[in-house]
């Protein structure tokens, strides 16, 4: 009860003033009521108290001045909880009572009415399920337009006239009122003369003597608007409708009907304020419903827009019902929803050309600019994307698409709106399926050119059929058009009630299903047979009605078909026969009342004039419908039907003015005559004359309650003459009544009406036939005939032609044989030779005509003789003549059978190569009349008369141009196509001037609406034209042509057609193979709709011809025609063709050959786009030869290959989406850039489809992250490919726009600013997948793939730093586990990516998130995972984190006493030197450091290589400890340490153990060994010389190092590539010392190193260390010397068997031969002789040879004598020392020693003695060897020339 008052009190006035001012004090009141939700429930809070809460909540005292106008409502149902939804659910029925009833919006108080319509929103916002019911019910009430369809124009504009003010007088806006000025130098009439009707004198009187009398106050007249209607031209005025003598009874009157009509209008005015108020309040509820759940809103927009949509025309509440209306708008889907009052727009134009109102029609909506911006959003919004609106908002928006596509002119508009209706036609959807149907029959009704493209969604729509909506899929087949109900009946197998074979329900299917079955065209009578039959259908007696109502369709066929299947169920139902016929009598109805035209249009309006119209048309098709039915009920009626019937006709139907339906009167009442004239002829006989008597015309008037005025009873009087002349027929062979009849039907002949003469014509034949042995009754007859066919005077041609049309019935009635027997041919030959008589040549022509007529095939033979008599006819004198010639000609080439124009048509050619003029004029005119013959021969003769009749229009003479024009003329004359007769000028004036008129023509043609199928004299003329323009030198006119072509083929029957195709197929494969791609394109359409019009005999060697070009080595341009063509020609063929040559053409793509590559690449370019449907299914084969075609080498197979795979998208883009994008993204990674980017301009275009944009808008400047997208992109990109199928393509899209080729850059970002808005948003929605991308690139062998990842990754961490470092580093991290090596190294390039382009701030803050990662790639097993994390490393330490070494170094040094981890830890350090060489620096120390671990020394070395740069000042400490454990003097470990090792080198003393060994050798050796070898190899050229002094310190350490470094030396000096030529020397020296130790495993040691050293040194440098190696070995001998303890002194390290001189012998002997000086020679040689004496005998051997050889060979070079002394000596040695092994030198020593010893001696001093002391040395030497041996040498003889004794000198040495 409080809240009761508080509405009470807060409403009316009270609400006004406490607006914005007490709002919040009455909210929190309201609010104090709702109880506290604890003590709530739904049981407490009952209907009533909701509706309550609900009115209060919503109350204008509450929401005034508040913004959210349900906060109230809102915080109570909060408060409630579920309280308030639960009493919603429960009570929605009587809380929408409440609301809708006299508490809400039926109050007289404002405030409830505006507070129920907000309530109503909130009700649909909490339980909008429960609510929907009652909600349309209660606005189905308040938007009854039951009140609404019953206002008037009259009331309309009563309604728009202010009070007080009648409607008609107010003057239409735009009509000028003059203004009346009185003339006061005018006298009145006086007295008498003065007028006596008072009463259109004035209220001041008519006295104009009162010069003071002021004029009366002016009263203003408003003006009406154009839409307040007629109302000055209805209902008058008051001046002038009241008369009387006073003028104050005329005033009195006036005003007395001024107030009444006045009074009667004021009602009109309250009921349609009322009207108005009540559906206002209703709309503006439907609204608020609405904005309160838009979201529910959209899934019913198709109930809430029936209320609405209706009255959007409604001149009283349109204005309502469109904000309404605009409301439902924007609950579409975008972008439509944001285009709400634009569409609300479209659909009040289509409701007011629904209602027809003036200016707009259906003819004007594609011309509307809102309406084009309406389809364009629906088409871009659906089409291009392949995404169907909600079947809802279909609804809503169907109605505009079913505007345009009733515009019977074809626009780009209609091409749209049917794509998009295409989108809406699967069986699945919710959609307006029966208003769907409808409007594709009416479209293809009135477009037949769009019948391919609408039969596939007819099925579609009825493939969906439901038995509601049966009734509109069947309405097709009640269509007046042919190909409609063609289309209707392949349609109707697809709907699932009769493809099952059951039994429709609907009593109107049924009649429509047994309509069809009789349709005229016996192709379409076919199918509803076997539809009929395959569901069981009954023809029962039910169906009679509906078909007597179909006999009133407006169409021809329908009626036709109505009446065959209304005679069918009558004859099977006999019972329903006079019912039946009753019911077709009524449909005759009563005669309208006549109206004169002028009168008409005066008296009514537009639309009352529309409807008289349509009704005047409605009763002319009812009428021609009775006259069906009656014609086809005439088998099955009785005799008391029959009586009726004919009483009817006679009454009614053969008056009826109108020409057509009295034809077809009359022709019922033949009917019923044949059928029942045998049985009832002596009954209907008198009937029949009864009607012929001249009272008779009273009596029918009486019978028929219609006036029968004298030319109304003439017509009836032919008609009954007909009929009596068809009674007459059977009657008996001797009934008298049967030649009084033909007298009677002789004389009807006068009649000037030509159904009447034809009729009687008809009627003669069956009279005559029996009278036929009359023969002097019948020459009468034919001479009465012929003599009449000679009738002058004003009604001459009358007589003439009843006369003719008389003469032929009687003919056929006797036979053919009365031309002979009677003369009748030779009697008609006469006249038309007598050239003095016009009218006797006219008749007999007209004779002809009608014999021809009559007779038909059956007067062929005498054609050939009257051809002459034509001739000359066509030149006669007489126009009357020539026109009956003309007339006779149409007749005769109209019955000519096929033969008999073979016959004709040579003769005629023949004749237009006479060299007479005249004989071409006439075969001209002939010709031309040949295109009157009948429809079957007509496609065979024009196709060779047309061109004849072209080539002769450039005769000569005048008079032949004429008759050509004038025959091509006839030609046209017979086109029954009305869009073809219009254009016969402009296609004789191409024929007559093709250079001039073709072009033009063929655009004529082309802009040109076809709504009617094109015939054979169109295809005669059309053809010339359209083959001239084929043939031109323009693309553009040859392009014309062939769509001209293309569209023929929808608009002909093959068999008009396939005399044209041997002439248009040659001119359409030249088109094909045109330079220009349009012409091309439009070639190959033609091509396609040729073969699919005339079927697989066009096709001819076509597809072989296609498959050659296609594999040419011509131009890429034909090979692009060529597969054009194909392309459609397979769509034609069908999938299994398709399937059976795709294997070939699949294998021909990968070809050797290039153009034949390209060839097929380009054929699968176009197969998407001509079977896109069948095409899909082979998409798995053909795609990879696309993108094999991508990496081409060929430019022009890659150019093909990525057109073919943008058709692939464009056409696939999301029926194949999961096939396609794995494809083009592999495409992504290609190595090759064309690759790149062909595969990134096909994703591009693969996206721009799924988001549903053209992604043809590029920004120039700005930032790289600004484009043209919109949210709905992404969504519909997302939505399409899954979430993370989507973060892994933008992944792969933001990796190439860091591509290093700028192409592909620059593509990506467009790409990239087209889909995606945000990109900061996006990148955080992706990171994961983009890293995995980055990271698997970056890992890649291509190096652009590498560098592209590598700036992305850069790229990313500048721009967005700490918004992805922190989730970036976690997953580098994680990824680091990857069992993936590939993967792993990835992760380390992106690490080194990062750090680059870190600050150091970041770097800081992160460096213990980056460090991990990095550390453990520095151990991993791979070595390319290593390399990239010691890269890693060395900008982490560049960039300033110098505290990593820290962190990672001693952690891997730690690791290296692992046996685990070793060998990773130190590969990590390797990699860190290898980046950072310094940190060496640091480690050696640690790894050195006492005592030191066989994996230090190990890390050492290894490490040493890559630190080589900082490896200089670690020499001395590596090598000292190195080289003191390698050579055996380890220090004694400590505890640890030794556990350390034995750890270390466990598996060193195993092996020891096991080996048996009982010495224990420390395993560091060989380690110690390895670190030295490996830090010596590492030294560069700067650090040499330091390596080198510490290898000669080491030398000098006898006791500690020298083992060591002697191994070193020889090692390193076997694998250094460094230059050690300037250490020789020194090393030598060292190394040489050493032979003389006593340690013989040292002296082994260094002699190896002796060895290695100077096998470094080149042959041609060995002379060069003669001296160093001969100090070498002196101090090496002395040393030995020193220690001798007797014996012979031999050195230790030259006695080692088989190789004790090898390292020497080849110096001193390089020495000997190539010694720079005689001294070095010289030097050489006694260095020999010193190894000669330090080695043993076993020690030499090997070298005697090589010794001895070269020494004996360069003795006999000029020399100085001491350097051969020294040579002889050595010799001397080597006999001595040698022995046998000189053997084979025998010979050559003596003959040494001989020349030596004969060699003149000059100077004989010191050095002459010498060398005779060693000659004669020698020579013992040699002798004694010779001594040794069994065989007498011959004694050497002294030589007195140097007077020296041999022996005695040997004997002195």
């Amino acid at each position: 009860s409080q809240a009761l008052v508080l509405v009470d009190v807060a409403a009316g006035e009270a609400v006004s003033g406490a607006v914005g001012t007490y709002s919040h004090s009455f909210r929190a009141a309201t609010l104090a009521l709702v109880p506290p939700a604890s003590t709530a429930s739904a049981d407490a809070l009952s209907g009533t108290s909701t509706s309550e809460l609900l009115l209060m909540a919503h109350h204008p005292a509450i929401t005034a001045g508040v913004a959210n106008k349900r906060a109230t409502w809102q915080v109570a149902v909060s408060r409630l909880q579920g309280a308030v939804i639960t009493s919603l659910k429960g009570n929605s029925q009587g809380i929408l009572e409440v609301l809708f009833g006299s508490s809400g919006l039926g109050s007289s108080s404002p405030g409830d009415v505006a507070a129920a319509q907000l309530a109503l929103g909130s009700v649909m916002a909490c339980a909008p399920g429960a609510c929907l019911d009652p909600l349309l019910a209660g606005l189905s009430q308040w938007l009854d337009r039951s009140e609404h369809d019953a206002v008037t124009a009259d009331d309309v504009a009563v309604y728009n006239t202010p009070e007080g003010i009648l409607s008609s007088e107010v003057v239409p806006q735009g009509v000028y009122v003059p203004e009346v000025v009185v003339s006061k130098n005018v006298r009145k009439a006086r007295g008498r003369m003065r007028s006596d009707n008072r009463a259109f004198a004035t209220a001041d009187g008519d006295d104009d003597d009162d010069e003071s009398a002021q004029p009366a106050p002016a009263r203003t007249v408003p003006v009406r608007s154009a839409a307040a209607g007629r109302g000055a031209s209805r209902g008058g005025s008051a001046a002038g409708a009241a008369s009387g003598k006073g003028h104050k009874d005329a005033a009195s009157r006036q005003a007395e009907m001024r107030a009444k009509k006045l009074a009667e209008e004021a009602e009109v005015r309250a009921r349609v304020r009322s009207l108005k108020a009540r559906l206002d309040t209703g709309l503006t509820a439907l609204q608020a419903a609405v904005d309160g759940n838009t979201g529910f809103a959209a899934n019913h927009l198709r109930e809430l827009s029936q209320l609405s949509q209706p009255l959007l025309s409604s001149p009283i509440s349109g204005e309502a019902a469109f904000s309404a209306v605009r409301s439902l708008a924007r609950c579409m889907p975008p972008p439509l929803g944001g285009r709400s009052l634009l569409l609300a727009g479209c659909l009040r134009l289509v409701s007011l050309a629904v209602r027809g109102a003036e200016g707009v029609t259906y003819d004007s909506m594609p011309q509307r600019t809102a309406v084009s911006e309406v389809i364009q959003a629906l088409y871009q919004s659906t089409v291009p994307p392949r995404r169907a609106l909600p079947g809802p908002s279909y609804a809503l928006v169907f109605p505009v698409l079913a505007a345009v596509l009733h515009c019977p002119s074809i626009t780009p508009l209609h091409d749209q709106a049917l794509s998009v209706l295409a989108l809406h036609v699967a069986p699945e959807q919710d959609i307006p399926r029966d208003d769907s149907l409808t409007l594709l029959y009416h479209l293809l009704g009135i477009i037949p050119a769009y019948r391919d493209r609408v039969q596939p969604l007819l099925r579609s729509l009825c493939s969906g059929v439901t038995d509601v909506e049966l009734p509109a899929a069947v309405s097709g087949l009640l269509s007046g058009s042919a190909a409609v109900r063609a289309a209707a009946l392949l349609a109707l197998g697809a709907v699932p009630t009769l493809a099952e074979g059951l039994f429709p329900e609907s009593v109107e299917v049924l009649a429509v299903l047994a309509l069809a079955r009789h349709d005229v065209d016996e192709d379409n009578a076919a199918a509803p047979q076997k539809l009929w039959e395959q569901a069981g259908c009954i023809l029962d007696e039910s169906l009679i009605a509906p078909l007597v109502h179909h006999l009133a369709s407006d169409q021809l066929d329908v009626r036709a078909a109505a009446a065959a299947a209304l005679a069918d169920a009558v004859q099977q139902h006999p019972a329903a026969t006079g019912a039946s016929l009753a019911a077709v009598l009524e449909l005759f109805g009563d005669d309208l009342d006549d109206q004169d035209a002028v009168a008409a249009s005066v008296l009514l309006d537009e639309s009352e004039r529309q409807a008289q119209q349509a009704a005047r048309a409605a009763q002319s098709a009812a009428r021609l419908g009775v006259a069906a039915g009656l014609e086809s009920l005439s088998a099955v009626l009785s005799a008391p039907d029959v009586r009726v019937a004919l009483d009817f006709l006679v009454n009614r139907g053969l008056g009826e003015p109108a020409d057509k339906i009295r034809e077809a009167m009359v022709a019922a009442g033949v009917a019923l005559v044949e059928a029942h004239g045998e049985l009832l002829a002596q009954q209907l006989l008198p009937q029949f004359e009864s009607y012929l008597d001249p009272a008779a015309a009273a009596r029918m008037a009486a019978a028929s309650d219609q006036p029968m005025d004298e030319a109304r009873y003439d017509l009836v009087r032919e008609g009954v003459v007909v009929l009596l002349g068809m009674m007459a027929g059977h009657l008996q062979a001797g009934d008298a009544k049967r030649r009084s009849i033909i007298d009677m039907l002789l004389d009807v002949l006068n009649t000037p009406s030509e159904a009447v003469q034809r009729a009687v014509s008809n009627c003669l034949p069956r009279l005559v036939q029996p009278l036929s042995d009359d023969k002097a009754y019948i020459e009468g007859l034919l001479g009465r005939l012929i003599a009449a066919l000679r009738a002058g005077g004003p009604s001459g041609y009358g007589l003439r032609r009843g006369a003719a049309y008389g003469l032929s019935g009687v003919v056929k009635g006797l036979g053919i044989g009365s031309f002979k027997g009677y003369g009748v041919l030779e009697s008609l030959k006469g006249m038309v030779e007598n050239k003095k008589d016009a009218d006797g040549r006219e008749g007999s022509l007209q004779a002809f005509e009608c014999l021809c007529e009559k007779l038909g095939r059956l007067f062929e033979p005498y054609v050939i003789h009257i051809l002459p008599l034509l001739l000359q006819c066509f030149g006669d004198p007489s126009h009357q003549v020539r026109a009956a010639a003309e007339d006779a000609a149409r007749s005769i080439m109209g019955q000519l059978s096929a033969s008999g124009v073979k016959l004709v048509l040579p003769a005629l050619l023949k004749g237009l190569e006479d060299s007479a003029w005249r004989t071409k004029q006439g075969s001209i005119q002939l010709l031309g009349a040949m295109a009157h013959c009948a429809p079957k021969q007509l496609g065979s003769c024009l196709p060779t008369v047309v061109p004849a009749l072209g080539g002769v229009l450039g005769d000569a003479h005048p008079r032949v141009q004429q008759a050509a024009k004038e025959a091509l003329q006839e030609v046209g004359s017979v086109i029954r196509s009305p869009e073809m007769s219009a254009l016969v000028p402009v296609l004789l004036a191409a024929i007559a001037d093709p250079n001039a008129c073709t072009r033009s023509c063929l655009d004529t043609l082309l802009s040109t609406t076809f709504v009617n199928t094109i015939d054979a004299p169109s295809l005669a003329l059309v053809v010339p034209v359209v083959h001239r323009g084929l043939r031109d030198r323009s693309g553009d006119t040859k392009k014309r042509a062939a769509r001209i072509v293309g569209n023929m083929c929808s608009l002909t029957t093959p068999k008009d057609m396939t005399p044209y195709v041997p002439l248009l197929m040659p001119e359409l494969q030249k088109a094909l193979l045109d330079p220009l791609p349009e012409v091309r394109a439009t070639a190959a359409r033609a091509m396609g709709s040729l073969l699919k019009g005339m079927g697989p005999a066009a096709l001819g060697d076509l597809l072989p011809w296609l498959l050659t070009t296609l594999r040419s080595e011509g131009s890429s341009v034909e090979r692009s025609g060529a597969a054009q063509g194909l392309a459609e020609v397979l769509a034609v063929m069908g999938e299994d063709h398709l399937s059976e040559l795709l294997p070939e053409l699949c294998a021909s793509a990968t070809s050797k050959n290039p153009f034949v590559r390209e060839g097929h690449l380009t054929l699968f370019r176009y197969l998407p786009l001509t079977m896109e449907t069948s095409f899909q299914a082979h998409l798995g084969e053909v795609l990879p030869l696309i993108l094999d075609g991508l990496s081409d080498e060929v430019e022009g197979v890659r150019d093909a290959a990525l057109a073919a795979g943008r058709c692939f998208v464009d056409a696939y883009a999301r029926s194949c989406l999961p096939l396609l994008l794995p494809a083009v993204e592999a495409g992504l990674d290609g190595s090759n850039w064309r690759i790149r980017q062909s595969s990134l301009e096909l994703c591009g275009e693969l996206l721009f489809k799924v988001a549903g944009t053209s992604g043809k808008v590029k920004l120039d400047g700005g930032s790289d992250d600004e484009g043209a997208a919109c949210e709905t992109y992404g969504a519909a990109i997302r939505e399409a490919l899954g979430r993370e199928r989507n973060a892994e393509v933008l992944s792969k899209l933001y990796v190439a726009r860091s591509d290093i080729q700028y192409v592909v850059r620059n593509t990506a970002l467009h790409i990239w600013k087209t889909i995606v808005v945000n990109t900061p948003r996006t990148l955080q929605e992706i990171l994961p997948a983009l890293m995995a991308e980055v990271i698997s690139a970056l890992a890649d062998p291509g190096e652009d793939r590498r560098g592209g990842a590598a700036r992305c990754l850069g790229e990313l961490v500048r721009k967005m730093g700490e918004r992805v470092l922190h989730r970036m580093l976690p997953i580098l991290r994680d990824t680091m586990s990857s069992t993936d090596s590939a993967t792993r190294q990835g992760v380390c390039a992106g690490l080194k990516e990062l750090l680059e382009n870190v600050t150091r701030h970041q770097l800081t803050e992160h460096l213990a998130e980056i460090l991990p990662p990095i550390q453990t790639a520095l151990c991993d097993e791979d070595p390319a995972v290593r390399e990239a994390a010691g890269a890693a490393f060395g900008v982490l330490f560049k960039g300033g984190a110098h505290g990593a070494v820290e962190s990672v170094v001693p952690s891997l040094l730690n690791g290296l006493d692992s046996p685990a981890h070793a060998s990773q830890s130190l590969e990590g350090l390797r990699v860190i030197l290898s980046v950072r060489p310094q940190v060496f620096n640091g480690v050696v120390p640690k790894l050195l450091k006492q005592p030191v671990s066989s994996a230090g020394l190990r890390a050492v070395g290894q490490l040493a290589a890559t630190a080589a740069p900082v490896l200089l000042h670690h020499i001395p400490a590596i090598m000292s400890t190195c080289l003191t454990l390698a050579s055996g003097h380890a220090p004694a470990p400590s505890a640890a340490a030794s556990r350390r090792t034995s750890m270390d080198d466990h598996n060193h003393h195993a092996a020891a153990v096991n080996g048996g060994n009982a010495d224990h050798h420390d395993p560091r050796e060989a380690a110690a060994a390895e670190a030295a070898l490996a830090t010596a190899l590492a030294a560069d050229d700067d650090s040499l010389h330091v390596l080198v002094a510490e290898l000669l310190k080491g030398l000098e350490d006898v006791a500690g190092r020298a083992l060591g470094t002697a191994t070193l030396i020889a090692a390193y000096a076997k694998a250094s590539k460094q230059d050690l030529q300037p250490y020789v020397d020194e090393l030598l020296t060292s190394l040489v010392l050493l032979l003389a130790e006593d340690d013989d495993e040292l002296v082994m040691r260094c002699w190896s190193a002796c060895e290695a050293v100077t096998s470094v040194v080149p042959k041609e440098d060995q002379a060069s260390h003669v001296g160093a190696l001969k100090e070498a070995l002196a101090g090496a001998k002395e040393k030995e010397r020193r220690k001798r303890r007797g014996g012979p002194l031999h050195l230790r390290g030259l006695l080692l068997p088989n190789k004790a001189l090898a390292p020497f012998v080849p110096i001193y002997l390089q020495g000997v031969l190539q010694g720079s000086s005689p001294e070095v020679r010289e030097a050489a040689a006694e260095g020999l002789g010193e190894l000669i004496s330090l080695t043993s005998e076993d020690g030499l051997k090997p070298f005697v040879v090589s010794i001895t050889g070269p020494l004996i060979r360069i003795i006999g070079d000029r020399f100085p004598p001491a350097t051969k002394a020294a040579i002889l000596v050595t010799l001397g040695l080597l006999i001595r020392r040698a022995g046998a092994g000189l053997k084979p030198f025998v010979p050559q020593l003596q003959t040494t020693f001989l020349k030596c010893l004969n060699d003149p001696v000059r100077d004989r001093d010191q050095h002459g003695q010498a060398e005779l002391r060693h000659a004669a040395l020698t020579g013992e030497s040699l002798w004694s060897v010779y001594a040794a041996r069994a065989s007498p040498l011959p004694h050497p003889t002294h030589s007195t020339e140097w007077g020296v004794d041999i022996v005695g000198c040997s004997s002195n040495l």
